[in-house]
């Protein structure tokens, strides 16, 4: 697998509808709760949830009667309930390497170093990719176990300097790299220029790789928040996630000596003002969106929070999840977009869990 040039370029405007995990079981013994079977045809949505007390700890032993699951409004029946700490988990690491990035970037890379050698398991399987993007969105390693193959592309990161910048590792590929989409140019008859690509990136790590994926999926997404190229929207973007069943991570990391105004643009001494005065979505907003809807967390690198503390923040919430799984009640047999309310009877608890889900 990997992203050619043609698949890539065909990815956005033949987008196919994704799937939700879902299981084909009934409950069929005293022991249903941790091990359900269930009738052919019967739909069941999983979500993955990590419990936090008023301190930030994550709390461990709950047990599903401790929480109340609702679908826009209605109670659900939680039939299936478990702690999921050794499902295998795969997880795609997606880092803006565009010219903002530069300074940030070798801190970056060394923190990705350390995650990946504590986090993947051999014996569980688990499995990640790494994807940059600037004004173009590359795949630099496929799904891949092996903690060296990941090392190696990890250390062909750089920045971009320009038009043209082309990087392609094993298994990759890239797009925008001319030609333009299926049937000439891109969607609205644009032309590719300079930008960072971070909805596409995202889009494209969910549709490309993840949805195809079963178990604990995660993104990490690495960026000062900018996107000033992409051909998708936000609204896509995330979209792509949750149909994806996919934790969005992201890590707001700004180089302190940068510059920007409210537009998202500029750098001290080579700043460039916003193109035709065309205001931007705040890149924190943003961040905090994308996480939100998808169950993930936004942090926000600092001194008093730096990188390497923030991806150990990650491994400890990716270890420490709760798998629940209902059918939802009721005769709406509608695709529009059900909102989700996971909470827990034990006041002073938060919940960190995915808002909604698209059925299929």
């Amino acid at each position: 697998m990997g992203f050619t040039r043609r698949g890539l370029l065909s990815a956005i405007p033949l987008l196919p509808a994704l799937r939700l995990l879902r299981g084909q079981q009934q409950a069929q013994s005293p022991q249903a709760d941790q091990n359900p079977t269930f009738s052919a045809g019967v739909k069941v949505v999983n979500l993955f949830a990590t419990v936090r007390d008023k301190q930030g700890a994550i709390v461990k032993d709950l047990t599903k009667e401790d929480f109340v699951l609702d679908e826009d409004g209605h109670v659900q029946v939680i039939r299936y309930f478990a702690q999921e700490s050794d499902l295998p988990l795969t997880v795609g690491l997606l880092v803006d390497t565009s010219g903002s990035t530069r300074r940030v970037l070798p801190d970056e890379r060394m923190a990705a170093y350390r995650f990946l050698e504590q986090t993947l398991r051999d014996k569980a399987q688990d499995m990640a990719f790494l994807i940059h993007f600037d004004f173009e969105v590359e795949l630099l390693q496929d799904l891949t176990s092996s903690r060296q193959r990941l090392e190696n592309a990890l250390d062909e990161l750089q920045t971009a300097d320009g038009g043209g910048l082309r990087r392609r590792g094993p298994g990759g590929g890239s797009y925008p790299s001319g030609g333009g989409y299926p049937g000439g140019g891109y969607p609205g008859g644009g032309r590719r220029g300079g930008g960072t690509c971070l909805y596409d990136s995202v889009l494209l790590a969910s549709d490309e790789i993840l949805k195809k994926q079963t178990g604990r999926k995660a993104v990490i997404l690495l960026t000062d928040g900018e996107d000033n190229g992409s051909k998708v929207s936000l609204p896509r973007a995330v979209e792509a996630a949750q149909r994806a069943d996919t934790l969005v991570y992201s890590i707001l990391f700004e180089d302190p000596d940068m510059n920007f105004n409210p537009g998202g643009f500029g750098r001290r001494g080579w700043g460039r003002p916003p193109m035709g005065g065309m205001d931007r979505p705040d890149g924190r907003k943003v961040l905090q969106q994308i996480s939100r809807e998808t169950g993930g967390r936004f942090f926000e690198v600092s001194r008093r929070l730096p990188i390497n503390k923030v991806f150990e923040a990650i491994e400890e919430d990716l270890r420490n999840q709760y798998s629940l799984g209902y059918t939802p009640d009721g005769a709406d047999t509608s695709t529009d977009y059900r909102r989700i309310h996971l909470s827990t009877r034990q006041k002073g608890l938060t919940v960190q869990t995915r808002e909604g889900y698209y059925p299929t």
